[in-house]
């Protein structure tokens, strides 16, 4: 049974007939046999080349990247580290500094108050001394005041009683009906 011939079963007739004539080598068949073992030959010593010589530095290369890489992250690591102790080192500190700003404020205020306290007692002491002073001036001013106004009373009650009566009147007695008028009054 013969098939009838294709556009593709002639293009590789023609192909081998080509060959056989000059053409395309590879696409003689018999030639296949020699150009797989050239190219087995060519892969092995193309393969053993890269993984004894190129290989190995890639690998290496790769490695020490890698190597690098892990370095560096150990390295971040240890400065995040010594970054966050900094900062919690600072936030103590500044912690302390508040404690400590806020405690000196309050022995100030305390030492302020206590001062202030020490220094009213002393204004209150003096107007105290000054108070009783003036009450004790003012006392004696009363009570010479009130002698002249006895003594005018006296005189004036003298005079009153002269000019009622003609004559003058016996100061023992005024004094001490004036005496008597103050008692009663």
């Amino acid at each position: 049974m013969a098939h009838p011939p294709t556009p593709v079963t002639h293009a590789v007739e023609d192909a081998a007939h080509g060959a056989a004539e000059g053409g395309l080598p590879q696409l003689d068949f018999a030639t296949w046999p020699g150009q797989i073992f050239w190219l087995a030959v060519t892969f092995g010593l193309l393969y053993l080349f890269l993984s004894r010589s190129v290989l190995p530095k890639i690998g290496t290369v790769i490695e020490e990247r890698l190597d690098k890489i892990a370095d560096d992250l150990d390295e971040a690591g240890r400065l995040k580290a010594q970054a966050d102790d900094a900062a919690k080192a600072y936030e103590k500190a500044l912690g302390d500094a508040r404690a400590k700003a806020h405690a000196i404020a309050g022995e100030t205020r305390d030492k302020l108050n206590a001062e202030i306290a020490k220094e009213t007692e002393a204004a209150e002491t003096v107007f105290a001394e000054k108070t009783d002073a003036a009450e004790a001036r003012i006392r004696k001013t009363t009570q010479a005041a009130l002698a002249n106004v006895r003594d005018a009373a006296a005189d004036a009650a003298a005079a009153i009683v002269a000019k009622l009566s003609g004559g003058a009147p016996d100061p023992a007695a005024v004094s001490k009906a004036v005496d008597a008028a103050a008692k009663r009054g």
